[in-house]
């Protein structure tokens, strides 16, 4: 009797500690448009949203729960009743992350907003129910379109994922296709006193300094049958592919340490990632390990799940960082 006695109560400890731990984590929420948001990874699709990679530059301390959909803007997020679930989950100290201008530029009137006025107005509402809460708001202004030409329909292009100024000739120099609706979260940042981060400005520094030709190895740009799940190919300057949306997640997550203080002892960094859910750069962690050259130190995130662990032949030196949730198969 004695025995079952201890054995309940050693039960009981460890959901005792396993629930202190889930506790003690930071919640970082993210609301905003495709740029930002989870995609369907079925049948090899490529496209990823930076919010989706962004649990690779933070330590399990940190839980990213992205919120962010296809096609919204802040009008649309609010209306579909979006924001609502948000709020209803937020505890003191988690953090909303927020990040439209996307689709609020549309024509359409479901989504559309102005900048100055009813733009505005909806980013106040969403850094105020969060404080509301006890939660922390941070701002972000919306990544860049790679866009060398003037193209006037870039805006409209980002729904049908095409680019239909294809005949324009592109220059080296990219072109803004935001205007005043960045100015409305670093204004309203400054007016509410929340954390900015000007993340147009790192993802244009990035598509810049790339160029007109490489930057589109950011985006979903593949020539017809470059990759088995768009047989037709695609031209597409919004959408991030997997490495696209991994590097901007590493910069930004660099900005949001520096706009953060409090996050930066949770900022972390890897060379390689590894994941089933399509947040890695590799969903196969042999295909991983293969192409690390020989006699290369490298570290490896390896995802939630269970692993066959890699056979390394060519004397390469790697650690695996394993993930809460993750570890090898016994043999």
């Amino acid at each position: 009797m004695a025995k079952i006695k201890c054995l309940l109560i050693l039960i009981l400890c460890v959901f005792a500690l396993s629930a202190f731990k889930e506790n003690s984590k930071i919640t970082i929420f993210m609301i905003g448009d495709s740029t930002m948001a989870n995609k369907d990874i079925r049948g090899g699709k490529m496209e990823r949203g930076w919010g989706m990679m962004l649990k690779n530059f933070f330590t399990d301390d940190v839980i990213i729960d992205n919120h962010a959909l296809n096609g919204r803007s802040s009008k649309s997020f609010i209306a579909e009743g979006q924001w609502q679930k948000v709020v209803d989950k937020i505890k003191p100290g988690d953090y909303v992350f927020i990040q439209f201008g996307h689709n609020d530029e549309k024509d359409d009137p479901k989504r559309h907003t102005d900048p100055g006025t009813t733009f505005d107005e909806n980013l106040r509402k969403f850094v105020n129910e969060t404080r509301m809460r006890g939660g922390i708001p941070v701002l972000f202004n919306s990544v860049v379109r790679r866009i060398f030409t003037n193209s006037k329909t870039a805006v409209a292009d980002d729904d049908t994922r095409t680019n239909s100024s294809a005949g324009l000739v592109e220059g080296d120099t990219l072109v803004d296709t935001h205007g005043k609706y960045l100015l409305s979260p670093r204004n309203v940042a400054r007016e509410l006193n929340v954390p900015f981060v000007d993340a147009n400005k790192i993802t244009h520094d990035l598509e810049q300094g790339l160029g007109p030709d490489k930057s589109k190895t950011l985006h979903m740009w593949y020539l017809p049958n470059e990759i088995p799940s768009l047989p037709k190919g695609r031209q597409d300057n919004t959408h991030y592919n997997v490495y696209g949306a991994y590097t901007v997640a590493g910069l930004l997550a660099d900005a949001i340490s520096n706009a953060v203080p409090e996050l930066k002892k949770y900022r972390c960094k890897y060379d390689v990632s590894v994941a089933k859910d399509g947040s890695g750069l590799y969903f196969d962690l042999q295909k991983a390990v293969d192409d690390i050259p020989a006699g290369v130190k490298t570290t490896i995130l390896v995802g939630e799940g269970k692993w066959k662990k890699p056979v390394e032949t060519k004397g390469q030196k790697i650690e695996y960082i394993m993930r809460d949730g993750a570890s090898f198969v016994k043999k």
